[in-house]
């Protein structure tokens, strides 16, 4: 698998984050079966789909939360979380406050 169908799939993910991106979806995409795609992409990437997945859907709703006012509930359903609390606790696992505090700090926060 060449390192361009890596960042296919890089892309694909990140393009379809809100629509809950599945790794049978992103392998029909690039025309690899699921367990090669699952096996190339921790080899390349350095983590899981799974892993990449949820840490990109964090980052990416960390934006949100910093330059945006809309509700933490709605961020949370956007980026696929099944609940306001299950989305504070993944935020705060990975940078150390809620989200609350980190829009009230503007992002200044690093874990």
């Amino acid at each position: 698998m060449s390192v361009k169908t890596i960042e296919m799939m890089i892309d694909w993910v990140d393009n379809h984050i809100k629509d809950n991106p599945t790794l049978e979806k992103m392998s029909e995409n690039v025309g690899y079966s699921p367990y090669y795609c699952s096996i190339k992409f921790h080899e390349h990437v350095g983590m899981t789909f799974k892993q990449y997945k949820h840490k990109r859907k964090l980052s990416l709703s960390a934006i949100e939360v910093e330059n945006s006012n809309k509700r933490f509930l709605d961020i949370a359903l956007e980026y696929g979380f099944s609940s306001q609390e299950a989305f504070t606790r993944a935020f705060a696992n990975v940078f150390g406050c809620t989200p609350y505090q980190y829009r009230k700090h503007k992002g200044q926060i690093t874990s």
